[in-house]
């Protein structure tokens, strides 16, 4: 953080922090909706961060300022149950919440929070804010922590606390991430490998369609009870399943008579999915970037058409962006209904890439596009001061 922002936690708070720590946002190359579903995923932290300055403050109150909103909340450790409503501040509330079920030790401190993750963006801002405000926490506290285990706490917060039943993939890409490399994230073992992110003569663009999206006002639990029951469905003909990233395609074609209508689409999508992840992690550690884009459309074709949850907006930028010389693939990135996209776009196209889509975007939608510089980053990184 700048000089101006630790200045300003002393102005607020009365002491000089003691810690910095972040925690990223994250993209996702591909394995959309299957992390629920036991599938495997392969998301890459970003450079768009979560930072938390931190103290302890010697009482029994935490206290947060977010300098991005200029709101503070106070939560008070003995009286956790109540702060559901506080919109950005429930994810710190239901981190400690978890903690504090789970008999880890708790102290009072002051948090000053800078978030450059677009809220409702589908860059995670929500799993940045939870794994920055975790880390600190145990630190402060004096807990030996570990990061797999942090995205797992986090994912519990968000899950219980929030109301979003969320998969790991996004806190334990905030935790785990390393820099220029995608992580091919196993969901249900959490067994995961880092592949480099080479994309040869290509760019990732990440491009925002301005449309927030809130995952629990939309409809993503909603999909998650429709996979689930279609999981109930397949069971009798397929019992080696205790999820349904465990059904082979071969499997599923022999099965699927069981389901219809959209129950049949959720279905499909997340075992097809499944097995783009496995053909794209392939791709990419053989520098196949042709195939990589291939499979990074067809998710987002599955995603519009069998899943529903792209929209009006995310289908205008990704196609907008496919039509666009220099581009490869583009796909919705995150929950849905709104949110980001990543594109592939050639070196030396993509400023004129951008102009393109936004232009021919904001034709079809009104909305303005927001195009991002990221890079590919570490995902927790702590600083003691």
């Amino acid at each position: 953080m700048t000089m101006q922002k630790y200045e300003h936690f002393e102005q607020l708070f009365g002491a000089a922090p003691m810690l910095e720590v972040s925690a990223a946002g994250r993209i996702n190359l591909i394995g959309e909706h299957v992390d629920y579903c036991g599938g495997k995923v392969m998301p890459a932290s970003l450079n768009l961060r979560s930072t938390v300055l931190a103290r302890r403050n010697g009482t029994h109150v935490v206290r947060v300022y977010a300098d991005d909103l200029n709101v503070t909340a106070e939560l008070n450790l003995n009286d956790l149950d109540h702060y559901r409503g506080l919109g950005w501040g429930k994810y710190h509330a239901g981190v400690l919440s978890v903690m504090k079920k789970a008999g880890m030790p708790l102290v009072g401190c002051d948090l000053y929070c800078s978030c450059t993750v677009p809220f409702g963006s589908g860059l995670s801002s929500s799993a940045a804010i939870e794994v920055s405000a975790a880390v600190v926490f145990q630190m402060l506290a004096g807990t030996p922590y570990d990061l797999v285990q942090t995205a797992v706490l986090c994912q519990k917060a968000e899950n219980e606390y929030c109301g979003v039943n969320c998969g790991i993939m996004d806190q334990f890409a905030s935790a785990m991430g390393k820099k220029d490399k995608a992580i091919l994230l196993d969901c249900k073992t959490l067994d995961y490998e880092y592949i480099p992110l080479k994309l040869g003569r290509y760019e990732l663009i990440v491009s925002n369609c301005n449309k927030p999206h809130a995952l629990v006002t939309s409809k993503y639990n909603e999909r998650r009870a429709e996979v689930d029951r279609a999981l109930e469905l397949l069971r009798p003909l397929l019992p080696h399943a205790a999820c349904l990233a465990d059904i082979t395609p071969e499997q599923f074609e022999s099965a699927k008579h069981v389901l219809s209508g959209k129950l049949l689409d959720r279905a499909t999508h997340v075992v097809e999915e499944c097995e783009r992840v496995r053909k794209a992690a392939e791709a990419l550690k053989q520098g196949d970037i042709l195939t990589l884009a291939g499979l990074i459309n067809a998710s987002h074709d599955s995603l519009s058409r069998l899943y529903e949850v792209t929209g009006k907006e995310p289908d205008a930028l990704a196609y907008a962006a496919r039509a666009t010389d220099g581009c490869i693939a583009s796909r919705m990135i995150g929950a849905g209904f709104g949110g980001c996209t990543i594109s592939l776009v050639e070196q030396g196209k993509t400023e004129a890439f951008k102009e393109a889509v936004g232009r021919r975007y904001y034709h079809e939608t009104g909305y303005h596009a927001s195009f991002y510089d990221t890079s590919i980053e570490d995902g927790v990184t702590i600083r003691t001061l």
